[in-house]
């Protein structure tokens, strides 16, 4: 491996030169720092991190950790934050919780073992105590969910107004029998999405079987769900989903059984791919700007580890709402098809 010390002697330079060329110094020409770059380029030099932090240098990693890698919505999120770290030379390192504190508590102690800048977090819902003692000591920025005791600065999406919107939506077009497939109420996002589905239809009578609670990060699951409530003797009218795998497999089921949407049922998804808006007739539904909150949390985190101490105790909280966006998949109550059974029959006789 080529090192400072081979580079100051190709170049004639003292290593010292070489070093603070590297960095940038501008005590050190121009001339001189393209010669160094050139040939640092040329020869493959990579620079020794752990040296540079020994001499009193600064880590450039900053570690993102998640729930679930296999959510777009995340890893839209964290395509935004590592452009707008990048911008300022620090590098973004993913790690994956799958919503076990356990795994969460692994995670953050290799990430601050390696000098991480910075965490993002999007937390599980019972962090272990010393996950909340590491995350003390380590400029953090709670990301898409947040949590009480690992401090006050986070950037959440609006999981009530979300859910309030897109039921109210379907309220709006005539449905009283509205069904609802989303995350399990023990979650962050599945009891505040709930909440937003009970604010929506304060003034009405919620039947409970119309409501079914799974793992969000399953597919099948919104697919074994959608079968259930059609099963019913008298299934929903319209439908409003909590997560955007349970959205994917809702519209392959819709698919899979050749079910009318909306002449049978109304659909409100959760999320928006840009395949939503070519499937049938087009997906209605609240989109959710990872982007845009992932944007600013790394704007925040980047100010904080440029201020340093004086930014932890400061409090910062922001909420984005959604959007909701009506395609051809929501419409008024059709007493067309009452069941799975007589949608089929009337294709059939189409």
């Amino acid at each position: 491996m080529t090192t400072a010390k081979d580079l100051a002697k190709h170049l004639n330079l003292s290593v010292s030169t070489v070093g603070r060329a590297l960095a940038n110094d501008p005590r050190i020409s121009a001339e001189t720092r393209q010669r160094v770059m050139k040939e640092a380029e040329r020869s493959g030099y990579v620079a020794n991190r752990a040296a540079q932090m020994m001499r009193g240098g600064s880590s450039k990693l900053v570690g993102l950790v998640l729930s679930d890698l296999g959510n777009s919505q995340y890893s839209i999120g964290a395509h935004a934050l590592s452009k707008t770290l990048e911008e300022e030379g620090y590098q973004l390192v993913l790690s994956e919780t799958n919503d076990d504190p356990d795994a969460e508590l692994r995670q953050l102690r290799e990430l601050i073992s390696a000098s991480a800048a910075g965490i993002v977090i999007t937390p599980t819902k019972n962090p272990r105590p010393e996950t909340i003692r590491l995350l003390k000591s380590t400029p953090h920025v709670q990301w898409i969910r947040r949590h009480p005791s690992l401090g006050e600065q986070w950037f959440c999406f609006d999981n009530v107004k979300a859910l309030e919107v897109g039921t109210e939506h379907l309220i709006a077009l005539g449905h009283k029998r509205i069904g609802y497939i989303g995350l399990m109420p023990t979650t962050f996002a599945g009891e505040e999405r709930l909440k937003g589905f009970y604010i929506a239809q304060k003034n009405m009578v919620i039947d409970e079987e119309l409501m079914v609670f799974g793992p969000g990060a399953s597919s099948e699951f919104g697919r074994t769900a959608l079968r259930q409530l059609l099963a019913l003797n008298e299934p929903p009218t319209g439908i409003v989903l909590g997560s955007l795998q349970i959205t994917r497999g809702i519209l392959d089921e819709v698919i899979d059984q050749g079910l009318r949407i909306p002449e049978q049922f109304s659909v409100v998804g959760f999320g928006d791919e840009p395949g939503f808006r070519w499937w049938q007739p087009g997906l209605t539904t609240v989109s959710v700007p990872n982007a845009q909150i992932a944007t600013a949390c790394g704007l925040w985190l980047l100010h904080q580890m440029k201020v340093g101490s004086a930014a932890s105790n400061t409090s910062f909280g922001s909420v984005t709402p959604g959007e909701l966006i009506v395609r051809g998949s929501s419409g008024a109550p059709s007493k067309l098809f009452s069941s799975p059974a007589t949608a089929l029959e009337s294709r059939e006789l189409l």
